[in-house]
């Protein structure tokens, strides 16, 4: 990395880091995959993935970022001279590459409700915005693509700029923002009649919902949320000075994630029971419910309108980091490269995302293997290539990096935290994540 493309201070790290984690991940996937699998019981397999296996492995993320300070796709073989380590790397890339487009998808569906509320608060005609038919606005093949197009040129034009020029400023306003508006969100969907229902649906676990398949995506929502295994962590800690906390940084990334994840239930789930949604509704579970309850308030379309903007951002933060791992291992090092870098990368990721887009239009009648295209996109990231990027690190981490190097770069351990760590990076993670592919793939 080049000098000039460095966090500035700790907060700035950990707030751009917490936003390229959280992001879509936990405000729109944690909801729809939470209704499929159980409510409750899938929140409590997803805290216990995410506190004992998700906040080990960003640790170990961090570290391998700070002790290599370069590109993911070279990261490996530095750090132990075995260059055939680097398919590690480029399983991140192909990770972050295939997310990324599946990603923008989403996006542009943020895009294109944006654009709808601007139009109902410019016309003044006082439309609800329950109006907005989210089947209608999947449904078009042109309107999703124009969206999608949309939000990879944003965050073309960011990844261009700099990562310390627009992300790190813009974290530490936008961020905190989205979370005081969750927390609206979530106060007004409790007060609406019926919302019991729904807040005993994702707070009560019920033994009789936790199913393997819940546990396999309770497990693959805990990698997609901390962004582990692309390798994007890693990438993030390489621009970190030496002195940035290892340990501090990762812990609040992780409960900065929990909680949004439970706000975003709390937010959609008394709702959907208010309103008489299946909580079972899939992908589209966010767009639908959300304006029904803006509608609910003073103002409504307004706050929902800056809510959107707020979400975007949100969302920006995540496809920012995956685009610029992208970047970062084609560029080398070599900052003059960006810009041409930059625009490739995303014209390439548009091309192969429109099937992914397509998916639930033109392109739905076709299925195979996990559903869909997109559903087979996301499948692909979250269950095979994350958890393949985690075991190989942690097989390097543990087995092959020095473990003097890796203690000095954990940092002060006054808590005597470093054994019990490595001890299970070295011998629990990886069996854990084996038996996981196992149990999956029969």
């Amino acid at each position: 990395m080049s000098k000039q493309s460095q966090w500035k201070s700790s907060t700035g790290f950990i707030l751009a880091s917490a936003g390229s984690a959280i992001g879509l991940g936990a405000m729109w996937k944690f909801p729809y995959m939470a209704g499929i699998y159980g409510g409750g019981a899938f929140l409590l397999m997803f805290l216990v993935f995410t506190i004992f296996v998700g906040l080990p492995l960003l640790v170990m993320e961090f570290t391998v970022g700070k002790m290599g300070q370069t590109y993911t796709t070279k990261i490996y073989e530095k750090l132990t001279q075995k260059r055939w380590l680097n398919i590690i790397g480029w399983n991140g890339n192909l990770a972050v590459f295939v997310l990324f487009g599946f990603y923008s998808v989403i996006g542009g569906w943020i895009i294109i409700y944006i654009f709808n509320v601007a139009l109902q608060l410019l016309s003044f005609q006082g439309g609800k915005l329950g109006d907005i038919q989210f089947e209608s606005i999947i449904g078009s093949p042109l309107l999703t693509i124009i969206g999608q197009g949309v939000f990879i040129l944003l965050t073309m034009i960011i990844v261009m700029m700099g990562v310390e020029k627009g992300l790190e400023k813009a974290s530490k306003f936008m961020m905190p923002l989205l979370f005081i508006f969750l927390i609206v969100i979530v106060i007004k969907s409790l007060t609406l009649g019926g919302s019991m229902e729904g807040l005993k649906f994702i707070l009560q676990p019920r033994v009789e919902d936790i199913t393997m398949e819940g546990i396999l995506f309770a497990l693959g929502q805990s990698f997609f949320t901390l962004s582990l295994g692309t390798t994007g962590m890693i990438t993030y800690a390489s621009y970190a000075s030496k002195e940035m906390p290892i340990k501090t940084s990762a812990v609040s990334i992780v409960a900065m994630n929990i909680l949004v994840s439970v706000l975003a239930g709390l937010a959609i789930f008394p709702a959907i029971a208010a309103f008489g949604y299946k909580p079972t509704d899939g992908p589209g579970l966010l767009f639908k419910v959300l304006p029904k309850v803006f509608d609910q308030m003073a103002l409504g379309s307004t706050f929902y309108f800056i809510f959107l903007i707020l979400f975007l951002f949100a969302a920006l933060t995540s496809s920012i980091s995956l685009l610029e791992l992208n970047v970062s291992n084609f560029t080398k090092n070599d900052n003059s490269k960006r810009k041409s870098v930059s625009f490739y990368a995303s014209l390439l990721v548009f091309i192969i995302s429109i099937p992914a887009t397509l998916s639930f239009s033109s392109l739905s009648g076709i299925h195979f293997a996990a559903g869909t295209i997109f559903d087979n996109m996301d499948f692909l990231v979250s269950n095979i290539l994350m958890p393949l990027g985690a075991l190989g690190t942690t097989l390097v981490v543990g087995h092959v990096l020095s473990k003097e190097d890796l203690v000095e770069h954990f940092g002060k351990d006054k808590f005597k935290l470093f054994a019990p760590w490595y001890y299970l990076i070295k011998f629990v993670l990886p069996i854990v994540i084996i038996l996981i592919f196992v149990v999956q793939f029969i």
